[in-house]
């Protein structure tokens, strides 16, 4: 029996993907990395078949999908945009999530690849440094990243992104907090280092606060998915000083902040004023509404499908930023001319009972 394409792939020290890409789409695959596949293949005696190739080289109208997660509504939101796109260029869509984390997000595009999709949309942990975008780049193929910024990364100019200006969107919310009288302002994050939006919102943070003669407090991180907070990642945000205000990272996290902070018996916002980032509607449903910074989630989807399908007829195509704004929400209010601290004493002791 002859040798087959996996031969040559674990020959080479690649995937099956990249062995398909050398032998249909050469111009889609480094210099390198064909040349390994070409070793490969002589010393295999691998002959491709001719009739498998040329069906391989026609493009399949599929784009490939790698998101977070679609629990939390701003990727569904996006995908929606995504999706109404593709539709009007009679496009399909794959899709997968990873949980912020970055061994499916591996997989998720390898997935991808061997489904052999014309291109991708992502939402990565790191744009600023990814092997798996690094080997996109090398092997030419077409993709946009959502969310992620590029724009000013000199490592990496030709990297299309549609994405808000993160470090700016977070300056903004803060000085509207420091508007209203607040100097004790906290952050609470998801982990940073499993979101690049994360830390960029985390240096807006402290760049306004230290423009302000403010000096930030280290941030709080919790699980992006959490569904509650724990006893001790509570007594960390509540710690003396009090703050009179919370800033985070995302919406989902303010409003699991406001919960666990009205179940301490902290009134919001007449205690504690809290600020998300994403501009949910569930947000603006709430009693008081959510103070946020907005994102145009849908139109984040539509506009890097858009340019994904003008990557994969070969344009070069610019990074694209997108306007945010603020929604001065009911949850943002002025600072408390005094923190009551008998909540954060109360924690403070169950939370040392509980770990003894």
């Amino acid at each position: 029996m002859g040798s087959s394409i996996k031969d040559v792939a674990s020959h080479a020290g690649i995937s099956i993907a990249t062995v398909s890409r050398a032998v249909n789409t050469p111009e889609r695959v480094s210099a390198s990395t064909l040349a390994r596949v070409q070793a490969a293949m002589d010393a295999l005696q691998y002959r491709p078949n001719a009739l498998g190739r040329q069906l391989r080289a026609v493009r399949t109208g599929l784009l490939g999908v790698v998101l977070p997660s679609l629990s939390n509504p701003v990727f569904a939101e996006c995908m929606q945009g995504i999706e109404e796109a593709a539709s009007v260029t009679g496009q399909r869509v794959m899709l997968m999530t990873t949980a912020y984390d970055r061994e499916r997000e591996a997989r998720a595009i390898e997935t991808m690849l061997e489904q052999r999709v014309d291109g991708l949309i992502l939402t990565v942990a790191d744009a600023a440094a990814n092997p798996h975008l690094d080997r996109l780049d090398a092997e030419h193929v077409p993709y946009v990243l959502a969310y992620n910024e590029t724009a000013g990364q000199a490592r990496i100019p030709g990297r299309c992104s549609v994405t808000v200006d993160n470090r700016a969107a977070a300056r903004d919310a803060i000085r509207a907090l420091l508007e209203q009288g607040h100097r004790q302002v906290r952050m609470l994050t998801g982990t940073l280092a499993a979101s690049d939006r994360a830390a960029l919102r985390h240096d807006g943070y402290r760049e306004a606060l230290e423009a302000a003669g403010i000096a930030p407090q280290p941030p709080i991180e919790i699980d992006f998915n959490a569904d509650a907070m724990l006893p001790a990642e509570l007594a960390r945000l509540l710690a003396p000083p009090r703050p009179t205000a919370i800033f985070c990272s995302n919406d989902r996290l303010a409003l699991l902040t406001i919960r666990s902070l009205r179940e301490m018996g902290l009134r919001v916002p007449e205690d504690v004023s809290v600020v998300g980032f994403d501009g949910l509607a569930m947000g603006q449903w709430l009693s008081p509404t959510l103070a946020t910074v907005a994102q145009p989630h849908r139109r984040i989807g539509a506009d890097a499908a858009q340019a994904l399908a003008r990557r994969i007829a070969g344009e070069v195509v610019p990074s694209i930023t997108l306007p945010h704004r603020l929604l001065a929400g009911g949850t943002l209010a002025k600072a408390p001319a005094e923190a009551p601290l008998s909540v954060v004493s109360s924690l403070t002791s169950d939370t040392q009972g509980a770990s003894r």
